[in-house]
């Protein structure tokens, strides 16, 4: 597919107004996007675990304007009340998914969206937040549309997100989802992300993740900087092929449910992200030392306890426990005992795999 595929020719029916409500996830990233192209085009392929606990309802109501404006009209509000910081944002959005959505100026929009976990917690809120809108403007679009296929409404929606924020495509389906266009893998896009399409053992499907908030500030560094990072990295090449390579690699993993393997790839892609940041110029350092500690405690309770469990990294100093289900309880346990004294106010959360973005009524 390409873009012009998304572009609508004619709409069908006509509405005056509604309201539709979309509840959508975050996800984790176990092969990491880091650096892209013009357009949300990511410089490599990743892979994530779709989660369930961490995610935004977003609602949008509508309403038919007497004439089309010259710009979009719209009220935002978070947590139920107005939100300006959150406007220039969704205004570049609606300004890059016009020529696919080119409804949008005829309508008066009312945005309401709530996370179910705390803002700056280190949680990917755009990736969960995105998605979410980028769902309930498909939605209006497909009740202009009575022709619309599932399979291009749930592509539409994730090629959209992605122009929001690139992650945001990960978030529409579940429970792996890849995005970035890789040669082993049939289908794959850079528009959008799909359903891992190989097979995949169960003990993949019941997956935990604890949420370690060691710093639950604002990022140090924003992923439109971080990415920008990339242009001109003398190792950036060498970790694009590192992508490819372990995309690669995590067919055989998935499908034998090959746990020592999946787990030396996990981490060595979340410690690969954060040498990156590194080694670019400017250079950053997002861990913290309790960041490292717990780390440290999680290798040494792993060759300890013989489980599984392991961690990755987004671009901050929080940790994603990730452990299967047979060990939820050992594990977890484990967390407890020894690892959420390093959190802030020893707050953490527990999330799980995750099948996708849900329709409210």
């Amino acid at each position: 597919m390409t873009e012009k595929d998304f572009i609508p020719r004619t709409y069908d029916t006509f509405i005056e107004k509604g309201r539709v409500t979309y509840k959508s996830p975050s996800n984790i990233a176990l092969v990491k996007y880091w650096g892209k192209k013009e357009n949300q085009i990511p410089a490599n392929p990743s892979i994530s675990f779709t989660l369930d606990a961490c995610a935004t309802i977003t609602t949008v109501i509508f309403s038919k304007m007497e004439s089309e404006k010259d710009s979009f009209s719209f009220d935002l509000f978070f947590e139920g009340k107005p939100n300006e910081d959150f406007r220039p944002k969704i205004e570049t959005f609606l300004d890059r998914i016009e020529v696919y959505l080119p409804f949008l100026k005829s309508y008066h929009l009312t945005i309401e969206t709530s996370n179910s976990f705390p803002h700056s917690s280190g949680i990917a809120s755009s990736a969960s937040g995105m998605s979410a809108l980028a769902l309930c403007l498909m939605e209006m679009e497909r009740k202009l549309n009575g022709q619309m296929t599932q399979a291009h409404f749930i592509a539409k929606a994730s090629f959209l997100a992605r122009l929001g924020s690139g992650s945001a495509c990960r978030s529409i389906e579940g429970n792996l989802v890849q995005w970035g266009e890789h040669k082993g893998t049939q289908g794959s896009s850079d528009l959008f992300g799909i359903k891992y399409p190989y097979e995949v053992h169960p003990v993949f499907e019941k997956y935990h993740d604890t949420i370690l908030l060691v710093d639950k500030g604002q990022k140090q560094v924003s992923s439109t900087v971080g990415h920008k990072l990339m242009h001109g990295h003398p190792f950036a090449e060498n970790r694009f092929a590192q992508a490819h390579e372990n995309l690669s690699a995590l067919k055989g993993i998935f499908a034998k449910g090959d746990l020592d393997s999946f787990i030396k790839i996990v981490e060595s892609e979340a410690l690969t992200l954060h040498a990156m940041m590194m080694t670019s110029q400017p250079y950053f350092v997002l861990m913290k030392p309790n960041t490292l500690e717990i780390i440290q405690k999680i290798w040494t309770y792993r060759e300890k306890s013989g489980t599984h469990v392991c961690f990755t990294l987004d671009a901050g100093a929080n940790v994603h426990v990730l452990y299967p289900e047979k060990e939820k309880e050992e594990v977890y346990d484990f967390i407890q005992k020894e690892l959420v004294l390093y959190c802030e106010n020893q707050q953490h959360i527990c999330d799980r795999i995750g099948y996708g973005a849900k329709k409210l009524n």
